[in-house]
């Protein structure tokens, strides 16, 4: 931070891929700091009365982005410091949505490998994204759209295919400390 310049909101923003375990960490970060946890997909589903698939199945991915971007906007409008804030996938698809992730706190990008997201959701029907026959091409496709985008919004990347939820948990505690103190 330069001098004179307004520190940033106190709040820890988790962003990265579906079945990165940002809606995990998030209410790990939550316990050990005592914040309070939002997550922007369960905003969407509880303002929309409906989930995430029925959102892309009767009104589309478009419509569904502009809750997404929606909600962000009012967040940071509305929104204390002192939160942890888990978002969905393709938040960081819009430019003003990157924009608004970094003015509200520390972005922290959590990075999986594509084999690792198959592990993770291949159970879930709740991902409308890899309702398809070749789950492997659409997360590669996603992940080569969204790589930089994370990248370009994220203060910190963390590689989470081989650390447990408590160790990326104490990493972005400490990331966080050092960042909010320059």
């Amino acid at each position: 931070m330069t001098a004179g310049s307004p520190s940033p909101p106190k709040n820890i923003v988790l962003i990265g891929f579906m079945g990165s375990g940002k809606s995990s960490i998030a209410r790990e970060l939550s316990g050990a700091l005592g914040y309070p946890m939002i997550d922007t997909d369960a905003l969407i589903v509880e303002r929309a009365g409906k989930p995430i698939r029925d959102i892309f199945a009767q009104e589309g991915e478009d419509a569904f982005r502009e809750m997404e971007s929606t909600v962000l906007r009012e967040l940071e409008e509305s929104l204390p410091p002192h939160h942890i804030i888990a978002t969905g996938g393709g938040i960081i698809g819009r430019s003003a949505n990157r924009e608004i992730l970094r003015r509200m706190g520390f972005v922290v990008w959590l990075v999986v490998s594509a084999e690792e997201i198959i592990k993770r959701t291949e159970n879930s029907r709740e991902r409308p994204l890899l309702n398809n026959n070749n789950q492997m091409e659409t997360i590669n496709r996603l992940l080569d759209e969204r790589r930089e985008l994370y990248r370009a919004t994220a203060h910190q990347e963390i590689e989470t295919d081989e650390l447990t939820f408590p160790e990326i948990t104490t990493g972005i505690l400490e990331s966080a400390r050092y960042f909010f103190s320059e």
